[in-house]
């Protein structure tokens, strides 16, 4: 039996429920990675350092795409909860026109200002034109990307996740047979990466687009309806805590960067790009279970079932705190055998890289409780507290971090930079959370 967004959810069903959104996110991040490991391989460090260097970047344009998405989905999904599904279709297009407008528009200035970002991101004379190519390549294909991450949400609020994970992995397989098709068979370098990468984006972007366009068996459809600046503006400022994630998130790598080229060169630079690769799959589980799970919290929310929104607190929490004590677990056994896959052909870069996974690894005990947080208010349509504490996570103690500890512990003290951010956030998000169990009014 199909399970519903009204539904009470025990353990088991919402493990059922969001199996499908964890592994489309955890696919989505391993066939991201595909890129590095190809290109370090058959490129090269400098080449695989210069896609580094530049992601964040990528990332914060494709970031809005996460935002809308977030934000759009919880109004669609409140009001759904309130019984009006004329509405929530029309919001839900709304919110797929806002992507393609904005898309296209970030993508002519993305192209066009890459060199001069490149340059500012610290990018070498050997690293600018890998920066420069991977950058604008990529950016061709950015509003499909921003679709992709919109409709990852979409298709959990429709009470669609498998259809999710069916473009996800459609999108996923078309990445990984290219990648090495242009890569390791054509030999066209970061070109042939980012080529390879933007197909498979036109793929998860534009097939569930079709999907929506026509009549379908889910809770949504595309229609025809006028753009209103007061539902978007609301969406968007819902959805402002996973953009601020986002951007945050890509300025903290651009500053661990630039902290890396000061104490271990290129090396930190390919060290920590691997860092980030393995920890995209790590986190896709957290992220992957606040798709699914965040849609179910709206629902309730706008149905004003205040039982099922504890219970789902109390479940996810649970969850969240298991998962990642056995995610810090598997980092530090797969530690030197995933360094291995990117980076064994140099021996030095290795042991760096070792090491670092093996201290980053303590991050993950906290980071499924704050990802969670942050979203549970999203669903509440609380944008301000979400955007608090996204923003303390991914910005305001990571800065500190990576600038402080290294003055003392050198080099380790931008690994254990992360793991210090993660703690901290966790006091606000509890500060949060106890603060709304006093004051149930806050959401």
């Amino acid at each position: 039996m199909a399970i519903q967004l009204s539904d009470h959810f025990t353990y088991k069903k919402l493990l059922r429920f969001c199996t499908a959104p964890i592994i489309m996110m955890v696919f989505t991040s391993i066939y991201g990675v595909v890129d590095g490991l190809f290109v370090s391989n058959f490129v090269g460090k400098v080449p695989f350092a210069a896609i580094n260097l530049v992601m964040p970047f990528i990332m914060i344009l494709g970031g809005f795409g996460f935002m809308i998405g977030t934000g759009g989905s919880a109004l669609v999904a409140k009001t759904l909860g309130e019984g009006n599904k004329t509405e929530a279709n029309r919001y839900f297009t709304m919110m797929i026109l806002l992507t393609i407008i904005s898309g296209i528009a970030l993508s002519v200035i993305g192209i066009l200002l890459m060199r001069p970002i490149s340059r500012l991101l610290g990018a070498t004379d050997a690293m600018m034109e890998d920066c420069v190519t991977y950058g604008r390549v990529v950016l061709l294909f950015n509003t499909a990307y921003m679709l992709q991450n919109v409709f990852q949400t979409f298709f959990t609020t429709a009470e669609k996740p498998k259809l999710g994970l069916f473009a996800t992995v459609a999108a996923g397989v078309t990445n990984m047979v290219l990648d090495a098709l242009f890569i390791a068979v054509f030999r066209w370098g970061v070109a042939g990466a980012a080529l390879a990468t933007g197909i498979s984006q036109c793929i998860g972007g534009l097939l569930p687009l079709l999907y929506f366009l026509r009549p379908n068996g889910s809770l949504l459809r595309l229609t025809k309806t006028k753009l209103e600046a007061r539902v978007l503006c609301k969406a968007c400022a819902n959805g402002s805590s996973e953009l601020m994630s986002n951007i945050s998130g890509s300025l903290v790598s651009m500053l661990y960067n630039f902290q890396l080229m000061r104490f271990a060169g290129e090396n930190g630079v390919a060290a920590y790009g691997v860092l980030m690769y393995i920890q995209f799959i790590f986190i896709a589980i957290f992220i992957g279970y606040t798709i699914g799970t965040a849609p179910i919290i709206g629902y309730h929310y706008g149905a004003g079932n205040r039982g099922e929104l504890k219970n789902m607190l109390r479940k996810s929490f649970l969850l969240m705190a298991a998962a990642g004590i056995c995610m810090m677990l598997a980092a530090k056994i797969l530690a030197a055998p995933l360094a291995a896959i990117f980076v064994g052909y140099d021996q030095e870069l290795l042991e760096m890289t070792r090491h670092a996974f093996s201290v980053f690894s303590y991050s993950f005990i906290l980071a499924g409780l704050n990802i969670f947080t942050s979203s549970y208010f999203t669903a509440l349509n609380n944008g301000v507290v979400s955007a608090i504490i996204s923003f303390s996570r991914t910005l305001v103690f990571q800065t500190l971090s990576v600038l402080i500890l290294p003055i003392f512990l050198g080099l380790d003290g931008i690994w254990w930079a992360i793991t210090v951010a993660e703690v901290l956030a966790f006091v606000v998000s509890f500060f949060f959370l106890r603060r709304k169990k006093l004051n149930p009014a806050l959401a």
